[in-house]
């Protein structure tokens, strides 16, 4: 059996849960060690009304990992055993992104400060990477790979789903359900009502199964291949792309520089009638999110015709 509900933050205040379907709801109630989401208790307390299976995420921005984790503990002090915790690791507004110690260190200080050990959300390009920290505090996965940005409902078998083990698939950020006129994020939860509360940390409840071994997501890869995903943004830079590629890290870096080398700096592409950002990404070699943060979009589905997009 599975759930299927939203992920909710400030972009969707005012929403009335009892009117859009969703068999469970995770609200943002926080960013960083400043930023609390002003409508996060509203919607929880009306979960809790209905009896609707509930969640509270934070979103990582590289303030501090003890003195987020502390924030996030703070301000989900009512939740705590209630809610399943999670924590939002992604690239954007994030300078720790590629930090891998940092989320560790994150994870440990909500587990010493709540005994519940709470979901990572991360994108699928670095699934291996947050799976090693996941293993290591036995905590679920929640993971974000999109087949497209186009408009959708919920689905029962989401595009690749069964490539990786996660507890939560996020499935598109353009769900379009009744009760609510705007975009929202889709999710899958693999399991039932009982299995949600195993990773809340409720007393009584069981620990939740521990998360999947890491996949090496260097085998069966060429340099070339592994060239081209380090341009795509997969394995990030610095210290993160020395640990992630090991020992292949010279060879793989060497094609990375003649590769762009041979591209022609500052591209630029303009938008037409039907072009998706996904799509455009797709023709450059590069990905959606990347598009979106170096353009500044805050809506990834909202790109005007005529629009000029930075490429590199």
């Amino acid at each position: 059996m599975a759930l299927q509900g939203v992920d909710l933050s400030s972009w969707q205040s005012g929403i009335d849960v009892s009117k859009v379907p969703c068999d469970f709801v995770i609200e943002k109630v926080s960013q960083g060690v400043t930023y609390i989401n002003p409508d996060c208790d509203r919607v929880i307390q009306q979960c809790i009304k209905l009896g609707k299976p509930f969640g509270v995420y934070h979103y990582v921005d590289g303030s501090g990992a003890v003195a987020e984790a502390d924030y996030f503990v703070n301000n989900s002090r009512g939740y705590i055993g209630k809610a399943v915790l999670a924590i939002d690791w992604e690239s954007g507004s994030n300078k720790a992104w590629g930090n891998y110690g940092y989320l560790d260190a994150l994870v440990a200080r909500v587990i010493e400060r709540t005994g519940v050990r709470p979901m990572i959300y991360a994108q699928a390009s670095v699934y291996a990477q947050v799976a090693a920290v996941a293993a290591k505090y036995n905590c679920g996965i929640w993971c974000a790979q999109y087949a497209d940005m186009n408009a959708t409902g919920y689905q029962e078998r989401p595009w690749n789903e069964g490539a990786y083990t996660c507890a939560i698939r996020q499935y598109s950020s353009a769900g379009r359900l009744p009760g609510w006129n705007g975009n929202l994020d889709l999710n899958k939860f693999y399991g039932d009502a009982a299995a949600w509360r195993k990773y809340t940390g409720a007393s009584g409840a069981p620990a939740p199964a521990p998360a999947p071994a890491p996949v090496d997501p260097l085998a069966g890869k060429s340099d070339n291949q592994l060239a081209d995903e380090v341009i795509a943004g997969k394995f990030g830079d610095g210290d993160a792309r020395k640990r992630a590629l090991g020992s292949r890290y010279a060879a793989v870096q060497k094609l990375v520089n003649q590769k762009l080398t041979h591209k022609s700096a500052g591209r630029t592409y303009t938008v037409r009638a039907g072009d998706t950002l996904s799509g455009i990404a797709a023709k450059y070699g590069t990905t959606w999110q990347h598009l979106q943060q170096i353009n500044g979009i805050r809506n990834a589905n909202l790109i005007r015709v005529g629009q000029v997009l930075r490429i590199d």
